[in-house]
């Protein structure tokens, strides 16, 4: 009796020892299998106490955590600090802060990445998704006026025979979306409440229109468009919270205001932009920036802007290369945005390079300090071999580069064809040469063929003289080739601050400061993005 008792005692106090912060699961490696067992829908986020990411995740989360409770949901939400608890960090191929997982049915093997935003509404969609039917069924009308009254955006499918090929079709779109709530209704009442007459689908919505009508042939690839081009605002603010869904979507071209919206004109300028706006749906995304916080001047500092600068407009196209865009007029009309939105549609614009001016003693140090307005006529001088160092000011990379790179220079200062240079790529952009990481060091041999050679050697001066002496072939491949992995950081996630949307969300990486990070390589698709530390995987 006594052998019993205790052993009921052990297994109430193995349970007990899963505390609770705001109604989320405190988890360790000591009682992680146990939450597991006790709880087998559980989404888990692995943190760092001084992320300030994980940070801002907190009360969305713990409210996330309140609202699945109160529905009555047996899915829990935990967290484990990742910097304690290093051992399951690591079993989990935690690599960014916040990272968070989703174990279903208790399976602690393959959990799934949690793929949607950071905001309460967001989690608990993509849970409910992930734990029962893509779209519910909506049997009254009560039904459907709460989803849409709950959600800032809500799809409601319409169909009187919930077995139809539109139906099908519609649960199939319902299944990709992940952060927008589904509901379907065969119900008349419903019909009627909705004035909707006929079979169809409707997004309903706390901005802009409303609501919208689906029209088109009830596909999935239709309807996924439809939702994409009418689930955001026409003008959308950046933050944190809003940045997933920017960069989720299809819209590759943005266009940008910066404005400060303590100005006393914040409303005439939103309305111009707002206006601007209308003719350009689903072919631009339009975003207004705050360029009096401090989390974007980072931002503003990627497109040349200084926050005394502001208001002003720049456009971006995040494809595989990224280009920016500067209108020819600063004034904020609806009127010169249209025209300016024109010319970027039909192929018409220019794309906008920063530069610094040329500093008078350019060329007075060992090493040449280059910028946009001099960097073609430097390097593709042909009866020079040049070497540049592409840095930033902030990389600690760079700076531990820097007394080699000088030496370097003193090495070759009188050389009569070996030129060291290096320019600051934050300041400064080449159309002939992209920069994904820093620092990127890239040599520049004599003659009329403008060839480029990358440099994979090892960063020392020895390393560096002998690729010299060598004309480039020692430690050097052709632009472009694959070599080792850069010890640098990627431009894409040098801040910190991870997206997983490809390549499209550098300037996005703006956002967060910290010092340089080792990554993989450059980021260029998500999974590369995903071994940054520390960053936001979301």
């Amino acid at each position: 009796m006594f052998k019993f008792v205790l052993l009921c005692t052990l297994a109430v106090a193995s349970r007990a020892d899963i505390g609770e912060e705001d109604g989320v699961l405190v988890l360790k490696k000591s009682n992680f299998e146990e939450a597991l067992k006790a709880h087998p829908n559980i989404l888990v986020e692995f943190y760092a106490p001084w992320c300030g990411h994980c940070k801002a995740l907190v009360p969305e989360y713990a409210k996330a955590a309140s609202m699945l409770k109160a529905d009555g949901s047996e899915i829990r939400l935990a967290k484990v600090d990742a910097t304690e608890e290093a051992d399951l960090a690591q079993e989990y191929g935690v690599r960014g802060y916040p990272t968070i997982k989703f174990f279903k049915g208790g399976d602690k093997e393959s959990p799934k990445e949690y793929s949607a935003g950071r905001q309460a509404d967001d989690i608990v969609n993509w849970l409910k998704k992930r734990t029962g039917p893509a779209a519910t069924t909506l049997g009254e009308v009560a039904q459907a006026e709460s989803m849409i009254a709950e959600n800032e955006v809500a799809v409601i499918g319409f169909f009187k025979d919930a077995e139809s090929e539109g139906a099908t079709a519609f649960l199939k779109a319902a299944e990709a979306v992940d952060d927008v709530p589904f509901g379907i209704t065969s119900n008349e009442a419903v019909f009627s409440k909705f004035e909707v007459s006929k079979d169809g689908v409707v997004l309903f919505k706390k901005f802009d229109e409303g609501r919208n009508t689906f029209d088109g042939e009830l596909s999935k690839t239709d309807l996924l468009a439809f939702i994409k081009a009418n689930q955001l605002p026409l003008v959308i603010e950046f933050t944190e919270q809003t940045a997933p869904k920017i960069f989720g979507g299809e819209i590759k071209s943005h266009i940008l205001m910066f404005v400060p919206k303590a100005a006393d004109d914040f409303n005439d300028k939103m309305a111009e932009f707002k206006k601007a706006s209308e003719g350009f749906k689903g072919k631009i995304l339009f975003i207004f920036i705050d360029s009096e916080v401090d989390d974007n001047q980072r931002i503003l500092e990627f497109f040349g802007l200084k926050k005394e600068e502001c208001p002003a407009i720049r456009l971006i196209t995040l494809e595989e290369e990224m280009t920016k865009y500067r209108p020819e007029s600063e004034a904020i009309t609806a009127d010169n945005i249209i025209a300016f939105c024109t010319l970027f549609t039909e192929g018409k614009l220019k794309p906008h390079l920063m530069s610094q001016d040329i500093p008078e003693d350019w060329d007075k140090n060992p090493v040449r300090v280059l910028v946009g307005k001099n960097f073609e006529e430097v390097v593709f001088d042909p009866k020079k071999n040049v070497f540049v160092e592409f840095y930033a000011p902030w990389c600690g990379h760079c700076k531990q580069l820097d007394p080699i790179w000088t030496k370097l220079g003193e090495k070759y200062q009188d050389s009569a064809d070996i030129v060291v240079a290096k320019m600051d790529s934050t300041a400064n952009e080449i159309e002939t040469v992209k920069v994904h990481s820093f620092p990127t060091l890239k040599f520049f041999p004599a003659g009329d063929e403008h060839k480029v050679v990358d440099y994979n050697g090892e960063r020392t001066l020895e390393g560096f003289t002998k690729f010299l002496e060598s004309g480039g072939k020692d430690g050097g491949a052709p632009a472009g080739e694959e070599g080792e992995e850069d010890e640098g950081i990627d431009v894409s996630t040098h801040l910190g601050l991870v997206c997983l949307f490809s390549s499209s969300s550098r300037y996005y990486n703006y956002v967060c400061e910290t010092d340089c990070i080792k990554p993989q390589g450059i980021a260029m698709t998500s999974n590369r993005f995903r071994i940054v530390l520390p960053a936001v995987l979301i």
